[in-house]
């Protein structure tokens, strides 16, 4: 990587960082309020069924019940986010909001009747499309983003399961990995997909030319092309 190109690299990671960090600081800000007021804002998250619990689809991922529930948010929404801005910037907004609405949308629906509240659903959704989109695309670099994403948040697959806390809205978790798995597949044609190399291309091009028999007169029997044509990828 020549200089040049180090410095373009760093100014795109830095422009990727800065959503989720400007997501992540009010989170951070919203919390500090609650403090300082002393007041319980749990109020803000999602109540499903219930028309109260509607403000939390946009607003409860911002909430968060503890200085523990929101750095365990913080970290991992940082990172994800970035990846996602990073490599899928043709899409990130897009893909970010979607996730973060049809998460709140489900749990709504979905929900136990308790109050909903942190952005663990939205965490969850963004690992998942990560992980799952790069399978989907079959590009190298991108495989080898979802197996680091599956190496450093893989524990949290235990998250989506009825078996945590009940403080723990195991649902959001459930429903956000949904939600992003979902993501994955229908924008599967959208952002970075897998490299097409001209030079296979050709090469199959002229395996799959027409052969003349020369008892037939000169028609030509085409081949079939392969099933496995770099080209035809998903």
């Amino acid at each position: 990587m020549t200089e040049n190109e180090r410095v373009k690299f760093t100014k795109r990671v830095l422009l990727g960082a800065l959503p989720p960090f400007m997501i992540v600081s009010l989170m951070w800000l919203l919390f500090f309020i609650s403090v300082i007021i002393e007041r319980e804002i749990s109020f803000l998250g999602i109540y499903p069924l219930s028309a109260k619990g509607l403000p939390g689809i946009v607003l409860a991922p911002f909430v968060h019940g503890s200085i523990n529930h929101l750095w365990n948010n913080s970290l991992p929404l940082l990172v994800l986010g970035t990846a996602l801005f990073v490599i899928y910037s043709e899409v990130a907004v897009r893909i970010y909001i979607i996730n973060h609405l049809l998460t709140g949308t489900l749990v709504w629906l979905a929900g136990r009747e308790a109050w909903h509240i942190g952005a663990s659903g939205v965490v969850y959704g963004l690992l998942f499309f990560l992980f799952f989109s790069g399978l989907i695309r079959r590009d190298i670099s991108l495989m080898a983003l979802s197996l680091l994403v599956a190496f450093l948040y893989g524990s949290m697959i235990w998250g989506i399961f009825p078996v945590m806390p009940p403080e723990i809205s195991w649902e959001s978790h459930m429903l956000g990995a949904f939600s992003g798995a979902a993501l994955a597949v229908i924008f599967r044609h959208k952002g970075p997909q897998k490299p097409s190399y001209d030079w296979l291309d050709e090469d199959e091009a002229e395996d799959d030319d027409e052969i003349t028999d020369p008892g037939d007169n000169g028609v030509g029997n085409s081949d079939s092309r392969r099933g496995d044509d770099p080209g035809s990828g998903a």
